[in-house]
């Protein structure tokens, strides 16, 4: 038998227990970002001419929109975040994202600006909790 006892959870204070709950409920309605069906390779949203500097740009905005819940990014009117559906019909691309069963699989296509203006948008979908990034739109090519 060992001489070490294995350590045992702190008795007597629930409030731990129901902090650590209320955090964990907190994080599963928080917006997550997936990469799965970026395209980097479409030729009006390409990121090969992009630097560093604007990688940087988006993931300090990812960051940031990862402390928000969906009903809280959808519901913001912040003129930072200008996020809105996308209408296919008023953009240059009219297909709509374009891969492989995109029409089943998206419901609404958003776009939200990485920072301003200088930084063009980010456009994508939810499914659930998670926003699918598909383009980077640096340049503002979709409504061009």
């Amino acid at each position: 038998m060992s001489r070490f006892k294995k350590p045992q959870p702190p008795s007597g204070n629930p409030s731990i227990s129901e902090a650590k709950k209320t955090a964990e409920k907190r994080a599963s309605e928080l917006v997550n970002f997936s990469l799965k069906y970026l395209d980097g390779e479409h030729a009006k949203f390409t990121f090969s001419s992009h630097d560093g500097t604007y990688f940087c740009e988006v993931l300090e905005r990812l960051k940031s929109l990862s402390t928000l819940s969906k009903q809280e990014w959808l519901s913001s009117r912040s003129s930072a975040l200008r996020i809105h559906p996308i209408d296919w019909s008023e953009t240059t691309e009219e297909e709509g994202f374009n891969f492989p069963k995109h029409d089943e699989i998206v419901d609404t296509p958003y776009q939200f600006a990485v920072s301003g203006n200088e930084h063009g948008r980010t456009h994508g979908f939810f499914i659930s909790n998670t926003f699918y990034i598909v383009w980077l739109d640096r340049e503002h090519n979709l409504y061009a």
